[in-house]
C-alpha cells in the first residue's frame, strides 16, 4: 500500500465516527478538522460511499449525502449505525489476527510492540479456543533483529541524528562501512528496514536490520537532500529499474520456479515445457550466481554479450573439478 493510499484509509476510519458523533457538518469544516483540502474530503466521501459490511449490496452501504457536497453543502451520513454495534469475529477471524499480531510483534519497534502486545492480550482473551488453536500454527519468522541495534536506530530517528552502519551484503558475502541519513523505519514482507540516504551510494536505500552488523549514532543532523523520497511500496518491496540490464532467461522445468520468485516483465511458453522469461537485473554478478546454480536449468539468451561472459565463468568453475 502507498502512503498516500494509507494516509486515505486512517482518515477514513477516523471520519466515519466523527461524522456519526457530528450529525451534520459543512465540508469545509471536516477538510479544516483533518487538516486537509476540500477536494481531498470530497474524495474520501465518495470511497465511503461504496463501503458496507462484507456482501453488502448497494442499499447495504453506507450513504453519504452527495448533494451537500456542494461549494457550502454540509456532509450527512447515513446507514452505518452497524459500525456502533460490538465487533463480533469468527473464530477463524480470530485466529488469523492472533496470528497475525503474534507475527507482527517480532518485526515493530518497542514503542508499537505495547500497543501490539496490549491488543493481543484483549484478543487472546475474548478468543477462548481460537487463541490456543492459534498456539499450534507454526509461523515463519524473520531473521531476529538486534534489541540494540533497533533501539540505536530509533535514537537516531528521534533525534534526527546521522548513523553510520557496518552492513552485511549477502550477495557479496561482504561487510560495507555507510553513512546514513534515516528516513523512517518499516516492516515489509515479514522484515524490518531502515530507510535512509546512504551517502555511499548518494541515494536512498533499504538497509534490513537484521543485517546490519554495527550501528552507531554520529554528532551530524540527519539531513536527506530534496530529492530523497520515500520508497512507494504499493507495488512490492524491491521493483527493477528502468536503467538496468535487460535479460531473457530460458528456463528448464526444475527452474520454472524463478519467474515466480523474482520480478519479470514478460513469460512465454517454449518447446518441452520450457519458458522464455524478459527481466530486468541491475547486477549482472546476481545473475551469473543465479544460472551457476541452475546447473543448467537457466539459460541466458540475451543480451549475447553477458550469455558468453555467463558461459565463460561455467567453463572456469568446471575447470576446478577434477577429471575422471
Amino acid at each position: 500500500m502507498s502512503d498516500r493510499a494509507r494516509d486515505q484509509v486512517r482518515r477514513m476510519l477516523a471520519l466515519v465516527p466523527y461524522l456519526q458523533d457530528q450529525g451534520g457538518v459543512p465540508v469545509e469544516q471536516v477538510a479544516q478538522d483533518f487538516g486537509v483540502d476540500r477536494q481531498t474530503i470530497v474524495n474520501d466521501l465518495n470511497v465511503l460511499w461504496f463501503c458496507g459490511l462484507p456482501e453488502a449490496v448497494t442499499g447495504d452501504m453506507i450513504d453519504v449525502d452527495m448533494e451537500m457536497l456542494e461549494a457550502d453543502g454540509v456532509v450527512r451520513l447515513d446507514n452505518a449505525s452497524y459500525l456502533q454495534r460490538p465487533l463480533r469475529l469468527t473464530a477463524r477471524e480470530a485466529l488469523a489476527l492472533i496470528v497475525a499480531l503474534r507475527t507482527l510483534r517480532e518485526t515493530v519497534d518497542q514503542g508499537a510492540a505495547d500497543a501490539v502486545d496490549r491488543s493481543l492480550a484483549k484478543l487472546e482473551s475474548a478468543a477462548g479456543d481460537a487463541a490456543a488453536a492459534a498456539d499450534s500454527v507454526e509461523v515463519l519468522s524473520a531473521a531476529p533483529v538486534d534489541p540494540g541495534v533497533r533501539a540505536t536506530v530509533q535514537e537516531a530517528l528521534t533525534a534526527a541524528r546521522r548513523v553510520h552502519l557496518r552492513y552485511l551484503v549477502p550477495s557479496r558475502d561482504e561487510t560495507t562501512e555507510r553513512d546514513v541519513d534515516p528516513m523512517r523505519l518499516l516492516s515489509a514482507e515479514g522484515h524490518s528496514y531502515l530507510e535512509g540516504w546512504c551517502h555511499r551510494a548518494e541515494d536512498v536505500r533499504l538497509f534490513r536490520l537484521d543485517r546490519v552488523v554495527d550501528v552507531a549514532v554520529l554528532d551530524a543532523a540527519a539531513d536527506p537532500p530534496e530529492q530523497a523520497r520515500p520508497r512507494d511500496l504499493s507495488a512490492g518491496l524491491f521493483q527493477p529499474g528502468g536503467d538496468d540490464l535487460e535479460a531473457v532467461l530460458e528456463l528448464a522445468p526444475p527452474a520454472r520456479w524463478v519467474s515466480e520468485h523474482y520480478p519479470v516483465e514478460s513469460t512465454e511458453e517454449a518447446a518441452d515445457g520450457r519458458l522464455l522469461v524478459r527481466m530486468r537485473v541491475g547486477d549482472p554478478a546476481w545473475l551469473r550466481r543465479l544460472v551457476l546454480r541452475g546447473s543448467g536449468s537457466v539459460t541466458v539468451l540475451e543480451p549475447p554479450a553477458l550469455a558468453a561472459e555467463v558461459r565463460q565463468v561455467a567453463r572456469m568453475a568446471l575447470q576446478e573439478y577434477p577429471s575422471g
